[in-house]
């Protein structure tokens, strides 16, 4: 797995390809000092930290589904991230077979 940090303006940009039987997705941070959004992409949708809002994603016709994650339990890293359970996901994402309770790692061939 290749790791790419970039650095601009006190924000670190990491990202992480992890290969799944249904092809790769791409694991990604954007940290500022204090906070980060973390996020797993492929082809056909995304799973999130709370940061994002799946309804929105959903008024987009996009799947986007949210891992678990709180201020006193922050994911913190992209390894930490693929144990997390989903706790929500919009109507594409279930199609896709996204549920809630389900951990973030299965779910990344369904979103390959």
């Amino acid at each position: 797995m290749l790791y790419q940090v970039f650095r601009r303006v006190d924000v670190d940009i990491i990202t992480k390809t992890y290969q799944t039987e249904n092809g790769p997705v791409e694991g990604v941070i954007v940290k500022w000092p204090g906070f980060s959004i973390l996020a797993v992409t492929g082809p056909k949708g995304f799973i999130a930290c709370p940061a994002i809002d799946v309804d929105a994603c959903q008024t987009y016709g996009k799947a986007a589904a949210i891992v678990e994650s709180s201020a006193e339990n922050p994911i913190g890293t992209l390894e930490r991230f693929c144990e997390r359970k989903i706790t929500r996901a919009n109507a594409a994402a279930e199609a896709l077979g996204i549920k809630p309770g389900i951990a973030a790692k299965d779910a990344y061939p369904l979103i390959a």
